[in-house]
This record gives structure tokens, C-alpha cells and sequence, in this order.
């Protein structure tokens, strides 16, 4: 891409949330519009089966690494992994009312009390290690179920995270962890301009530590145009699956959908800021589901969605992607193989995202501009309001 894109900044272009405006690099990912997401060059579609620590490594080098440094980049991570006793005491401590996102942005802000190096190297590869933990905590603590098992690394990234979970009802066995491992990688990154990276960037460009950035990137992530979606999303499938029952045509699907539109409903789960076609990351849960659960009465409602809610959105002029994302789809991959707890959906969200943040944030302080890093974040905003003509 030229270097060198000029643009014509007209009133219409204020008050639009710097959409499409590039304003700087990002060395991870990238969203292609047809072609979906990429890692460090490499598709999604082609990591999803990998371990989680090779995609890490993709992400945070920028190439994919060796049998040999895969192994000695997982003993690494298992030797940052242990999170202070006096975190974990504070975390225990906090009070559990509001969205578990509260807390995870509280931990984050604790464990800056508690464990930054004030290095954001050092600091990213620490809380690439620890976040499973963290969030363990703060979901153990958040539903009332005790501590949960200790941290034992040895056991996998996300065969960890699962056994740390204390929840009733949670079925912690293989499928959870292929599904909690899926969703991890899927969302370790998007591009460098979504709302919850941004904002943890231009935390970072005043020099807040890594820690308290990633506490304002999980903050921007918390909300319903954002991370939250997928709880929406969940609520949609959910509430058509009630009306229609479990054995609904395909006919019924799309008159409810006709119907909701007629009366100005949302549609939840179709539509991307940036893509044009199917999320490549919605399909890789498709496929996940269909394999595993095609019975099930919410996988068997959001495949017929997939097929009969693009073909009635497509019938709009106005609508440029009619095709499902992946939060049509990942939390339901999730209740389907045994996680059936909504309101922690964003969190795993941000245990994911984290990683991806972080090593943005590594790239803007210390890589950037050929290693002076980013200047502090400050865009221009015009002066709208009444002058004082009185004198």
C-alpha cells in the first residue's frame, strides 16, 4: 500500500468514529474484505488447528517459529506463568456485582500493582502467561464457586484454563477445550483499529504500563457495539429458538425474520465493519458445530440462520455484508460443548484479545518509527458551540 494516500476532509467526514482513516501500521493482523483475517500473513482458517502457542509465537514474531522454539517458547511462557499470591487475593476480594467484565478490568489494574516490570516486553510475555490464571480467578470468583484448581502450566494453555474453572454444570472435558481453544485463537487479534485495541494503544502512547492499557482496552471492549456482541448475539438465537421451537422450517425461520424487520428488530450476528463475505472465523465455528453437534437445538437454529439470514438481508441495496460474523456462531459452539454461561462470553473474549493487544503495544513504544515509538495520541477536534457576543 502507497505511503503516500491523500484525503479530502469534509464535514462529512467528522463524527464518524475515524472509519477507515489509517492513522498508522499494525505488524500482527490484518482484516482483508473477501480474503478474512490474517495472522502475520498466514489465514485464520489455517491456524485454527494449530496450538495455541504456535499462533502466539506467529503473532508475536511475526513468523512462524521451529519445532525447537515452539518448545522453548512454551517453557517460557509456563515459567512467567505464576500469579502472585496477593493478586489472587485481591481478585477474591473484590465485590461480585455487575458484569465479570468490571472485575477483569479491575484485575488487570491489580496485577500492574502487583507485577509490572514497567518493561512492555517483559510485561506482554508475562501477561500472555498469566491471563489464564487471571481470568480463572475473577470467573471462579464472579460466580460464587470458590477458588477452582490450581494453576498447573504442564497441562496445555487452554487444558490449563479449563481445569482452573470451578463452575457447575461446565463439562471440562475434550470438546470444551478444543472449543475454548478455537475461540482463543480466532480472536487473538483483528488489525490495529478496533475500538478496544485502539484505546489500549492510546493508553499506552502516554506511557501507562502495559497492565492499565489493556485495563482501558477490556473497559472498550466490554460494551455491546464491541466484545459484548456475542451475548447479544446468544440472546437473538435464543429467543427465536423459544418462538419457533425445535423442529422450525426453514420457511418459519424466514417468516419470523420478515417479521422482526417489518417492526424495525435488529438482526443480530450478520455484518462486519470491514468484510464482505462471510467471517472466515464464523465458518471455522460452523464447521466445529456441525461435526460435533448437529442436534443440538441452538446449533441446529443459527445453521438455518446462516443460510436464510443472508438471503433475506442480501435483499436489501443497503446492506454491503449480509453474511454471518463470528459471534453468530461462537457462543453457541461454546454452550454446545458444555460452557453454558453466557455473561462470561466477553471475558473470554478479552482473555484472547489480551494477546493481540499487548503485542501492538510492544510494537508502537518500542518498534515504531524506527524505534522512537508513536507519539502520544491526539486527534483534532473542531471548537462547536455559541461565542459569547455579549461584549
Amino acid at each position: 500500500m502507497s505511503e503516500e494516500v491523500l484525503f479530502e476532509i469534509t464535514k462529512e467526514n467528522l463524527e464518524t468514529g475515524l472509519r477507515g482513516y489509517p492513522v498508522g501500521y499494525c505488524n500482527t493482523s490484518y482484516v482483508d474484505p473477501v480474503k478474512g483475517l490474517f495472522y502475520a500473513g498466514k489465514p485464520i482458517v489455517d491456524l485454527a488447528n494449530k496450538s495455541e502457542e504456535e499462533v502466539i509465537f506467529l503473532l508475536y514474531n511475526g513468523r512462524e517459529g521451529s519445532a525447537e522454539e515452539i518448545s522453548r517458547f512454551k517453557k517460557d511462557l509456563k515459567e512467567r506463568s505464576t500469579l502472585s499470591k496477593a493478586l489472587l487475593q485481591q481478585i477474591r476480594a473484590l465485590p461480585r456485582e455487575g458484569h465479570p467484565m468490571k472485575l477483569f478490568a479491575t484485575s488487570l489494574l491489580l496485577a500492574g500493582m502487583f507485577e509490572t516490570k514497567y518493561d512492555y516486553r517483559e510485561d506482554c510475555l508475562n501477561i500472555i502467561a498469566r491471563i489464564p490464571a487471571i481470568v480463572a480467578a475473577v470467573i471462579n470468583h464472579h460466580a460464587g464457586c470458590g477458588e477452582g484448581a490450581p494453576s498447573n502450566p504442564e497441562l496445555g494453555y487452554m487444558e490449563n484454563f479449563v481445569a482452573m474453572l470451578n463452575l457447575p454444570n461446565a463439562k471440562k472435558n475434550v470438546d470444551l477445550v478444543n472449543a475454548m481453544r478455537l475461540f482463543n485463537i480466532v480472536h487473538y487479534d483483528h488489525g490495529g483499529g478496533n475500538l478496544s485495541t485502539f484505546v489500549g494503544k492510546a493508553v499506552a502512547s502516554g506511557l501507562e504500563d502495559l497492565y492499565g492499557s489493556l485495563a482501558s482496552a477490556i473497559c472498550a471492549l466490554a460494551g455491546p457495539r464491541h466484545g459484548r456482541a456475542n451475548q447479544d448475539c446468544l440472546d437473538f438465537v435464543e429467543h427465536m429458538q423459544k418462538e419457533l421451537g425445535e423442529s422450525a422450517t426453514d420457511v418459519q425461520v424466514e417468516e419470523l425474520l420478515r417479521k422482526k424487520l417489518s417492526r424495525n428488530e435488529l438482526i443480530f450476528g450478520f455484518g462486519h465493519a470491514v468484510l464482505r463475505v462471510e467471517d472466515a472465523r464464523a465458518a471455522i465455528f460452523y464447521d466445529f458445530v456441525q461435526k460435533k453437534y448437529p442436534t443440538h437445538p441452538l446449533v441446529k437454529i443459527a445453521l438455518q440462520l446462516r443460510t436464510v439470514g443472508t438471503k433475506v438481508l442480501s435483499e436489501n441495496p443497503k446492506i454491503s455484508d449480509p453474511y454471518p460474523n463470528v459471534d453468530a456462531i461462537s457462543g453457541i459452539a461454546l454452550i454446545a460443548a458444555g460452557f453454558p454461561y453466557a455473561e462470561y462470553f466477553t471475558v473470554l473474549f478479552g482473555l484472547s484479545r489480551v494477546v493481540g493487544i499487548a503485542r501492538q503495544i510492544v510494537y508502537e513504544r518500542y518498534e515504531a518509527r524506527g524505534g522512537k515509538g508513536t507519539p502520544i495520541v491526539r486527534p483534532k477536534y473542531f471548537y462547536l458551540g455559541k461565542e459569547d457576543v455579549s461584549g
